[in-house]
């Protein structure tokens, strides 16, 4: 149920001045009053997230298309098969052409597309497959032989965009949902052979450096252990979980240890202690060893990318180190 957005924002504001000035004189009151504006605040904040769907956006009427576009979020390159490679990126579209040279319309929800160039700004989840020349049963991915595309890049491809659909199972993971979240409203597939690099670069520099970083630690990780090991390595470290095989998976959710292999707060909690520890151990004040574990504890949530679960540790650490500048202890009770 749509509201305008001072519903929202004009009681959450009353709520928490009212929620101050009350915080000495009835605690509890006070304590209703913040729930409130938080109950506020949420509602505000889903209204806004759903508004921001501008719409159905043309995929080419189930007929393949030209895409033009920019990578956003790199994959890796892996063995689909005895001899065929597969990579996964996430573009975005920047322009949409029909393969077919005639012109055709396409009419959904009282809305006409046409098919002839059209911007479109989409998120696409784009399957790039290669066939490995000359092997049978290569160990790894042969040196050359699919380019990694890297954040930023310019790409030209045909494909079939298709809309994302869920299993109809009673309780069925919500892959739709799942990449919407990410911003992406279609899926396609194409050969790496069809590919075609554009001139430029498109996107943020500051998120290509993070990418580059991300693909640092992959490469170190990999230099340490071998394969199969790496892979368990890159997920707990830094949550890439491209190169655990589907083997590996069921057997961590068959012996219910599927959480050790996922970044989370458990993670962050020890890279923060073991920092703070340190800092603390070379000679660095209250203050200074603070603030430097708090940045270098937001600067891995930013490189891991998982979401909630790793903010959600940084942002209650930073908390902790913050209350205990202000002289405010830990207070931990146990009830039997």
């Amino acid at each position: 149920m749509w509201r305008p957005p001072s519903w929202w924002v004009i009681p959450a504001l009353v709520s928490t001045t009212s929620a101050v000035y009350l915080l000495k004189r009835r605690a509890l009151a006070s304590r209703a009053l913040v729930l409130g504006a938080v109950f506020l605040a949420g509602a505000l904040t889903i209204q806004v997230r759903g508004s921001s769907d501008s719409g159905p956006v043309w995929l080419g009427v189930g007929e393949e298309v030209l895409v033009s576009a920019h990578v956003v979020a790199e994959g890796n390159v892996q063995l689909d098969g005895p001899a065929e490679l597969h990579q996964r990126v996430d573009v975005e579209t920047e322009k949409i052409e029909s393969a077919a040279s005639t012109s055709v319309t396409h009419t959904s929800a009282a809305q006409t597309f046409p098919a002839q160039p059209t911007e479109v700004h989409a998120g696409v989840r784009l399957n790039i497959y290669s066939r490995i020349e000359g092997s049978d049963s290569p160990q790894a991915p042969p040196a050359g032989a699919m380019q990694l595309f890297r954040h930023g890049q310019r790409i030209r491809f045909p494909a079939t965009l298709i809309a994302p659909r869920n299993y109809r199972n009673p309780g069925a993971f919500d892959y739709a949902g799942y990449l919407r979240e990410k911003g992406i409203v279609a899926t396609a597939s194409t050969k790496y052979a069809a590919i075609q690099l554009l001139p430029g670069f498109s996107g943020s520099y500051i998120t290509l450096g993070l990418a580059r970083i991300h693909r640092s630690v992959i490469g170190k990780v990999h230099a340490l252990w071998p394969e199969r090991v790496a892979g368990l390595m890159d997920a707990i470290v830094i949550g890439e979980e491209s190169f655990i095989d589907r083997a590996a998976r069921v057997g961590f959710q068959r012996s219910g240890t599927y959480h050790v292999r996922v970044v989370s707060g458990m993670n962050v909690s020890i890279l923060a202690m073991f920092t703070l520890w340190t800092l603390r151990r070379v000679g660095l004040g209250e203050v200074a060893a603070s603030a430097c574990a708090i940045i270098l504890i937001f600067a891995y949530a930013v490189l891991t990318n998982i979401g909630p679960p790793v903010w959600r540790a940084a942002l209650m650490f930073a908390v902790y180190l913050a209350t205990r500048l202000l002289y405010r202890d830990r207070a931990m009770r146990l009830h039997c």
